[in-house]
């Protein structure tokens, strides 16, 4: 998608990580480091893998985005989880609909492609994504880990998900994420 803007050009793209050139990997690599004041190397190796979402103006990177497979178990299921990762916008360019654009674009996938959705959403982020559809996790939350099935109850009231039609969730029963180094959910 290409728009004109003011006579900016601002361009959504959209790709899988083996598609990304080492350049552009970089370029939102530091993007999100700048983002956020506690990125680290297991955040962004959680944006890999997957489809990313990105939004250049003028030819430079300001916006990046991911979603990644993950498996989510929950009611007796293990369903196949479309996760956000790495939502970010460069802060000179907030407010312009860029965090909405990257969205538009991986919802898409997380509809045909998953389950559901599922991001962990910051105070300053939820209104963003609940005003999108995404629902809050009010049931407790878990991870599957080396050494067995593990509360998580610092993720409890941070935990959004994108439903689909074709899975019914209970949004107060319980949900387990898999394993991954760093940060599970």
């Amino acid at each position: 998608m290409t728009e004109m803007n003011g006579g900016t050009d601002v361009h959504v793209t959209v790709a899988h990580s083996a598609d990304l050139d080492t350049a552009t990997l970089t370029a939102a690599r530091a993007l999100l480091y700048d983002v956020f004041d506690d990125m680290t190397e297991d955040d962004w190796e959680h944006a890999l893998g997957g489809m990313h979402a990105l939004v250049h103006e003028n030819g430079q990177l300001i916006g990046h985005a991911s979603v990644v497979q993950r498996r989510l178990l929950h009611g007796g299921r293990a369903l196949r989880c479309g996760y956000v990762e790495g939502v970010g916008v460069r802060a000179d360019r907030r407010g312009r609909g860029h965090g909405a654009a990257l969205m538009d674009a991986l919802e898409r996938v997380v509809r045909g492609g998953y389950d559901l959705g599922a991001l962990g959403a910051s105070d300053t982020a939820a209104a963003f994504y609940a005003a999108r559809g995404w629902r809050l996790w009010r049931g407790r939350a878990w991870a599957l880990t080396p050494a067995g099935i593990r509360r998580t109850e610092d993720e409890d009231g941070f935990l959004y998900v994108l439903p689909s039609a074709a899975v019914p969730l209970d949004l107060d029963a319980d949900l387990t994420c898999d394993w991954r180094d760093g940060d599970v959910w």
